[in-house]
């Protein structure tokens, strides 16, 4: 396996956040965490891309504890992109981005031919070429999103974890940005919202309530209307798309 977590549990003071949480993800698919505000998904992102120490259980990259990888070594194979990402507004997209590449360098490493390379592979499947000398300032929420993919696309992840990276866009970007994704060749885990986003696009999905799985497997098998109601609160309708054959849901008035 890519990633996996093997019973995690991870408090803030005496409250429990994340308890007894394991799973795995397989390489090159896509894995959906789902759940309420506040059942634990930005944390339990940072604990797999190594930002966070669990209290309990121990998260590893093929096999491997990721407690006992340096920070570096983790950065040079895992990509974090948080939902608030903050960027200096002066800098163009093509700095942005090479931001991506320092994990790969010392402190005492040129600019090299691998690192163009990095970069501009990065803005290709960002699709960000023409933007490339564009100031941050002047892009849009969308195009900003898939500067930050880029950025962590040139790390040249083979795991990329990203939280809610469609939040706060609008339709055609929040298509435009899960399409991307989704033809990435790396194993990626991303938190969202879009419950028919995720039965989409995601090859498995986790379902989190109070810091602790509730279900797990393909969209097929776990989204049902028993599912909505208990853990989302909504009374909707499940049938299986005439389109992408992957469940689609119908909320009821």
């Amino acid at each position: 396996m890519s990633i996996e977590a093997e019973n995690l549990s991870w408090k803030i003071g005496r409250k429990t956040i994340l308890d007894g949480v394991s799973f795995a993800a397989e390489p090159g698919k896509i894995v959906g965490l789902l759940g309420p505000n506040g059942s634990g998904k930005t944390s339990l992102l940072r604990l797999i891309a190594g930002l966070k120490t669990p209290h309990a259980g121990k998260v590893t990259l093929d096999g491997r504890d990721i407690g006992t990888i340096g920070r570096r070594a983790i950065a040079q194979r895992v990509a974090f992109v948080e939902q608030h990402a903050t960027t200096n507004s002066s800098l163009r997209v093509i700095d942005v981005v090479k931001l991506g590449r320092f994990p790969h360098r010392s402190m005492f490493s040129g600019w090299s031919l691998a690192d163009d390379e990095g970069v501009s592979e990065a803005l290709e499947r960002s699709g960000m070429v023409e933007k490339r000398n564009d100031r941050w300032q002047s892009l849009s929420g969308g195009e900003r999103q898939r500067v930050h993919i880029a950025r962590a696309l040139a790390q040249s992840p083979k795991e990329l974890i990203l939280d809610e990276p469609t939040n706060h866009l609008d339709v055609q970007h929040q298509i435009s940005l899960m399409r991307l994704v989704a033809s990435l060749p790396v194993t990626s885990v991303i938190a969202l919202h879009d419950l028919n986003h995720a039965a989409m696009f995601c090859d498995s999905l986790i379902i989190l309530q109070q810091g602790r799985i509730v279900a797990s497997g393909t969209p097929e098998e776990i989204i049902t209307q028993e599912l909505l109601r208990d853990v989302f609160s909504v009374d909707a309708r499940v049938e299986t798309s005439s389109h992408h054959g992957r469940p689609h849901i119908h909320y009821l008035r």
